[in-house]
């Protein structure tokens, strides 16, 4: 738990159980409202040959779970952390300039 409290920049033993609590939720779910959303696209298991219908599963599986990563982590309190690994994630990904880093604007000070 130490090692993940210090890679992450955590605080507590209580930040680092919520944060693991929201991978499970979040990787659970993902993957329950990928179907239905396939489903409402047309693309169905019984219809399509498997093979092209877990690659676009799959593909789906992707920006659902980020979104729901964020999702999640928010209504758990730690939006922070997790725009912040969705951030890095994508990076990751080659795919950063979906979420760029924010401009820091320096203010002019008066004299």
């Amino acid at each position: 738990m130490e090692k993940l409290k210090q890679r992450w920049g955590l605080t507590s033993n209580y930040q680092a159980v919520i944060i693991l609590i929201v991978f499970a939720i979040t990787g659970s779910t993902s993957a329950y409202i990928s179907k239905p959303i396939l489903s409402f696209i047309g693309i169905e298991r019984g219809v399509m040959h498997p093979v092209p219908y877990w690659i676009l599963y799959i593909v789906l599986i992707m920006p659902v779970y980020k979104v729901m990563l964020i999702t999640i982590g928010t209504i758990f309190g730690q939006r922070t952390f997790f725009v912040n690994f969705v951030r890095k994630m994508l990076q990751r990904m080659k795919l950063g300039f979906l979420m760029p880093q924010p401009q820091v604007v320096k203010q002019r000070v008066k004299e």
